[in-house]
């Protein structure tokens, strides 16, 4: 009895270890399946407007691994038809993978840099699929497929604005770059002047350039222009204000929408620290930049008192932290310009053989390009008077120089008579007028007969343009406009930047 029992579990263990072995080889044995390889449409036109969508999809059967249970790897060839793929692009899918696929961008971007297709050009393709069993390589089973595929010009990934209706006028090397939010999809928010301005590509260089499509009429649309020969009709801003731009290459459209609800991320700004206030910790305002949004101004003689810590807030309310903009280290020194909104309670730090100077401080505001600069400020030796208004006119060499106060060697003075007509202040008197300058907050501004700010401008201070993003300091040429001769006392503070020019 038990020699029976023995013998049916033995056939019982044996059959199913027949049905596992057998389950084993069907999961690893690929049978006799023939290689096919076929492409989900044989002729494709590319186009940028589809540039996240699926374009090419090449697809594969298994083949066959001759009943082996050896694995199947892959290997998948792309080249000119024609070339019998002697300069094809090849890949190793290793195994298990049964599809290649490209998106629109992807794919026209591959043909260009894979296979040396050009932009705009229609090519024939063959594609080539080959399935080698693990220890049986000289058994190579191969499949191919052909197709058409027509590519695009790219349109260009940057734009710039430019005119002297820009931030920037007419200078290519400091054109306002727009803000590219998809391909051929730009948008910029800012500050337009009256007059005209058009796009370019590249910084620095005129052409192209894409400009107003005149055959459009009262509708904006855009036309790429490569050659000097062509039209050069630009677009045309009738009301300084603050717009919204934005501008699709794809569809050669442009839309200028006016919009007050843009502008200073912070109404007012302070510096607080050891040394600011009667005893310290006081918050000090500092001032608005005339034509750089977001930037604030100070400058003032720096006394030492303990720690020399300070930094900056748009609250002047110690229980708000989330509201200071610290450096991104402790103890920074004055020279650190990187910073950071709320997080550790870093703070520059001033040495006592730092104080007892002055500075001036520049604090960009802007989300996304908060800096700080602060610099040591020696005062100009002379400042003087230039321009038709003036009693030497525009003669640099003879310009009509301010008196220095005897109570301060930042204040400087001057009474006299003004002529009708436009004044500007220069540091330095440089003979090529390429020197420091101050100037009026606005292009053809009347004295208000109060204290109001002077922009300081210079041609040469990389980093004071650095400071200023969206408005190119050396083509600025700001005059006061005197509207009416007569008697006047002007009043200038290069440390504070601010002036007054009152009629007597």
């Amino acid at each position: 009895m038990k020699k029976y029992i023995y013998q049916m579990l033995c056939s019982l263990f044996i059959g199913g270890a027949m049905v596992s072995c057998a389950e084993d080889y069907m999961e690893t044995d690929k049978g006799h399946d023939t290689l096919t390889l076929t492409v989900n449409q044989q002729e494709i036109v590319l186009n940028e407007k589809n540039h996240s969508q699926e374009a090419l999809t090449l697809s594969w059967t298994t083949g066959t691994n001759y009943g082996s249970g050896n694995r199947i790897s892959y290997t998948l060839e792309i080249a000119k038809a024609g070339t019998d793929f002697a300069r094809a692009y090849s890949v190793d899918l290793g195994t298990g993978t049964y599809q290649w696929t490209k998106k629109t961008e992807e794919l026209n971007q591959f043909l260009n840099t894979q296979l040396g297709v050009g932009y705009a050009e229609k090519v024939s393709l063959e594609a080539r699929i080959t399935a080698t069993v693990a220890g049986m390589e000289e058994k190579e089973q191969r499949a191919t497929v052909s197709l058409d595929v027509t590519t695009y010009q790219p349109v260009t990934p940057t734009l710039y604005l430019i005119g002297e209706a820009a931030p920037n006028g007419w200078s290519a090397d400091q054109a306002t770059p727009m803000e590219r939010t998809d391909n051929g999809q730009f948008t910029w928010t800012g500050k337009l002047n009256t007059g005209v301005f058009k796009f370019i590509t590249t910084l620095g260089e005129f052409l192209p350039s894409y400009n107003r499509d005149a055959a459009a009429g009262e509708e904006l649309r855009l036309i790429y222009r490569t050659s000097g020969d062509e039209p050069d009709e630009p677009f045309t801003v009738s009301k300084e204000a603050t717009y919204i731009v934005k501008v699709d290459l794809l569809d050669l459209t442009m839309t200028m929408t006016e919009t007050e609800n843009i502008g200073w991320r912070f109404e007012e700004f302070y510096i607080v620290g050891s040394f600011t206030g009667d005893n310290g910790w006081g918050f000090e305002a500092l001032s608005k930049d005339a034509v750089q949004m977001n930037l604030f101004h100070y400058g003032a003689v720096i006394p030492w008192k303990a720690d020399g810590d300070f930094k900056f807030t748009s609250v002047t309310d110690f229980g708000q932290s989330d509201a200071f903009f610290h450096p991104t280290e402790g103890n920074a020194p004055y020279t650190s310009t990187s910073v950071v909104l709320g997080g550790e309670d870093n703070k520059w730090q001033m040495k006592e053989s730092e104080c007892g100077k002055a500075y001036k401080v520049l604090f960009l505001t802007a989300k996304g390009k908060e800096k700080m600069l602060m610099r040591p400020f020696t005062p100009y030796e002379g400042l003087y008077l230039v321009g038709d208004a003036t009693p030497n006119g525009w003669s640099i060499d003879n310009a009509t120089p301010m008196a220095k106060s005897a109570d301060s060697p930042y204040i400087f003075t001057w009474s006299g008579t003004l002529n009708t007509g436009e004044m500007k202040i220069s540091c330095d008197k440089q003979s090529d007028w390429n020197g420091d300058w101050l100037m009026a907050d606005k292009s053809g501004k009347a004295p208000t007969g109060e204290v109001e700010t002077a922009l300081f401008t210079s041609k040469t201070d990389a980093e004071l343009k650095n400071m200023y993003p969206d408005t190119d300091l050396g083509s600025l040429d700001n005059k006061w406009n005197i509207q009416e001769a007569g008697s006047y006392r002007i009043t200038i503070d290069q440390l504070k930047e601010t002036i007054s020019i009152v009629k007597q």
